[in-house]
C-alpha cells in the first residue's frame, strides 16, 4: 500500500466512522461540514490527510452527491481543505489553526440569533465609520448607484434584496480594509439567510421599504460628508432596526407554524 493509499485509508475511518446521525430538520451539508471540521479539530483528520471519495461519504451518511459537494466547498472557503488537481481533497496543512468557520445560524434560538446580529452590526459599523473617513470619489460613486439601485427595485414593488447586499459590500470596500473585506465576504456566505429573510419579509409591510431606504440615505449622506460619527451612529441605527424587523419576522412564521 502507497503511503498516498494509507492517508485515505486514515483519513476515511476517522470521517466515516464517527457514526453520526444527521438531523433533516437542520441543514445536510451543514451538519457534515461540521462533523467533518470537528474530526479536523480532534486530530483524527491530520493536515495532509485525503479525504475519502464523494460515493464513500454518499454511502455513509445517506446523502446525495451536491449535499457532499456543498459541505466540502464550504470548508474549504473555511480554509480547512484544499483540492490538489487529479489527486483528490485534503486536509490543509494549516490545519483548523488558521481557520474561523461559523455554522449555520439556528433562526428558531433566540441566543444564538442574538449572537450573530450582535456580530454583524460590530462589523458593518466600524466598517462603514471607515469608509466615511477614506472613501474615494470612486467609492462614494459605487454606494450611490448602489443605493439608486435599491430605489429603483423598491419603485418596482421588488424586495431588492441584490441590491441591498451590493450597497453594503460597496461601503465595505470603501473602508479600504482588505480584512474587513474578506471577513464580511465569509459573514456574507454564511449568513445570507439571515440577510435575505430580513429583507424579503420587508418588502410584505407597505412603506417598510421606503422607510429602511431612508435609512440606507442617511449612511450615504453621511459617508459623502465624510462625518465618520454620523456615519457609525446611522449604520448602527440601521442594522439594530433590520435586527428587529428579522425577530419580527421570525416570530410571525412561529406563529404561523403554530
Amino acid at each position: 500500500m502507497t503511503n498516498e493509499e494509507t492517508m485515505e485509508t486514515t483519513a476515511s475511518a476517522a470521517a466515516l466512522g464517527a457514526g453520526e446521525t444527521l438531523r433533516r430538520s437542520r441543514g445536510l451539508p451543514d451538519q457534515i461540514s461540521d462533523i467533518i471540521a470537528e474530526e479536523i479539530r480532534l486530530g483524527r483528520l491530520k493536515p495532509g490527510d485525503r479525504l475519502p471519495t464523494e460515493q464513500r461519504f454518499c454511502e455513509a451518511y445517506g446523502v446525495s452527491r451536491a449535499v457532499i459537494r456543498e459541505a466540502i466547498s464550504r470548508l474549504k472557503q473555511d480554509g480547512l481543505l484544499v483540492s490538489q488537481q487529479g489527486r483528490g481533497v485534503f486536509v490543509s496543512a494549516e490545519g483548523s489553526s488558521a481557520s474561523f468557520r461559523l455554522p449555520d445560524t439556528n433562526l428558531d434560538d433566540p441566543e444564538e440569533l442574538r449572537q450573530i446580529l450582535e456580530l454583524l452590526i460590530a462589523v458593518e459599523v466600524a466598517a462603514t465609520a471607515l469608509a466615511a473617513e477614506r472613501r474615494s470619489k470612486q467609492d462614494l460613486t459605487a454606494i450611490k448607484r448602489a443605493l439608486t439601485s435599491m430605489a429603483t427595485a423598491i419603485e418596482r414593488g421588488e424586495s431588492g434584496v441584490d441590491e441591498d447586499m451590493g450597497f453594503h459590500s460597496a461601503i465595505v470596500r470603501a473602508s479600504g480594509n482588505v480584512y474587513f473585506q474578506n471577513f464580511t465576504a465569509y459573514l456574507d456566505a454564511r449568513v445570507r439567510n439571515l440577510i435575505r429573510a430580513a429583507r424579503t419579509n420587508t418588502a410584505r409591510f407597505d412603506g417598510l421599504a421606503f422607510k429602511v431606504q431612508q435609512e440606507h440615505e442617511a449612511i450615504y449622506r453621511a459617508i459623502e460628508a465624510r462625518d465618520v460619527e454620523a456615519a457609525r451612529m446611522a449604520a448602527e441605527h440601521h442594522l439594530r432596526n433590520a435586527a428587529a424587523r428579522l425577530r419580527l419576522y421570525i416570530g410571525d412564521a412561529a406563529r404561523t407554524r403554530a
